[in-house]
């Protein structure tokens, strides 16, 4: 594999594509807004959601999603979780049936409560996929830093093909066959840095935010082993790695976000002033469904969900879940 489309020219989608010519590919770029194809274009770099990055020249930018995957030999899939859908219709006329798509939005589907291959398999079905998760912050992957992340692909030939196309020196995928799980770790860990975020807000303490942290890996695997998973995928890269870099780390939408519920300020006013998307928000609603339907305890979840979604208030929240029954650590 050497030629590659990168489907999304947000932070990560740019990211990925600043790695894609690290590892020596040839690689272009879909950005749906023709402004920011022209900016990268122009100046070598994208401004508006990846600032300060110088990018590499050889990524080509387009705003024409036919030419975008014209030739490409595999699809790096960046568009937000509740775009993706939307993404997948358009491509399904263009795009050949065995080039391999490859993951890399976190989300879980208002509404329909899919995860993104679930999406793909209804929208695409027969294309070979692929998920790409774990602990990435964009600014840096597109820096060079050193990265780790889990490879997940139901055929293990196509996780080996694509792991050596897209591994570089500084950009490491390790392979798992666990798809349901790389999504799920992915995903929810989105919904728990919210949380941890909120206790930041607040100054809450560092014992606090731990607690969170391990009681939402907990959460995190009992949704994922009813969705058919393994776990200790979420022990890995996309699970515990994922989890604790969005929820300590100072570049995370999720946790930031969070900070601000914290300190006051109003949900639909913190959206309104951003243009980057925190996933959390829609897949809170999605995973506390899930769950339900599933019939898994999600209290963190829960309380992020109402936060977000349905107003709740925050000192009367915390003080809900501070006032649960104790019971055994591992249930």
């Amino acid at each position: 594999m050497q030629r590659f489309a990168v489907i999304g020219g947000g932070a990560w989608g740019t990211g990925l594509a600043q790695a894609l010519v690290g590892a020596g590919r040839e690689v272009t770029l879909w950005v749906r807004e023709r402004a920011v194809a022209a900016e990268i274009a122009e100046s070598g770099e994208n401004r508006t959601f990846l600032p300060d990055v110088p990018l590499s020249p050889e990524i080509r930018a387009t705003p024409d999603l036919d030419e975008a995957v014209d030739g490409a030999q595999a699809l790096l899939l960046a568009v937000p979780a509740q775009h993706l859908r939307a993404t997948a219709r358009q491509l399904r006329a263009g795009l050949r049936a065995e080039v391999p798509l490859v993951l890399c939005a976190k989300g879980i589907e208002d509404g329909t409560l899919a995860l993104m291959s679930e999406v793909l398999d209804a929208e695409l079905p027969g294309w070979p996929v692929a998920v790409l998760s774990g602990p990435t912050f964009a600014v840096e992957v597109a820096r060079g830093q050193p990265a780790a992340v889990t490879l997940a692909a139901r055929d293990p030939v196509l996780g080996e093909a694509l792991a050596a196309a897209i591994g570089s020196r500084t950009f490491r995928p390790y392979l798992s066959d666990d798809v349901v799980g790389a999504q799920i770790g992915g995903a929810v860990k989105n919904v728990i840095a919210i949380a941890c975020g909120i206790v930041d807000g607040r100054a809450l303490g560092e014992n606090a935010r731990a607690a969170l942290i391990t009681r939402g890996l907990a959460e995190i695997s009992r949704l994922a082993l009813a969705k058919g998973a393994r776990a200790e995928t979420l022990t890995g890269l996309s699970g515990l790695g994922d989890l604790t870099l969005t929820c300590v780390g100072s570049g995370s939408r999720n946790h930031s976000l969070g900070v601000e519920l914290g300190q006051g300020r109003a949900i639909g006013e913190i959206l309104a002033s951003r243009r980057s998307v925190a996933e959390g928000v829609f897949s809170a609603r999605a995973t506390v469904t899930l769950a339900d339907r599933l019939d898994v305890d999600m209290p963190i979840a829960q309380a992020v969900d109402a936060v977000v979604n349905r107003e709740a208030e925050i000192p009367a929240t915390i003080d809900d879940l501070l006032a649960r029954p104790l019971k055994s650590e591992s249930r």
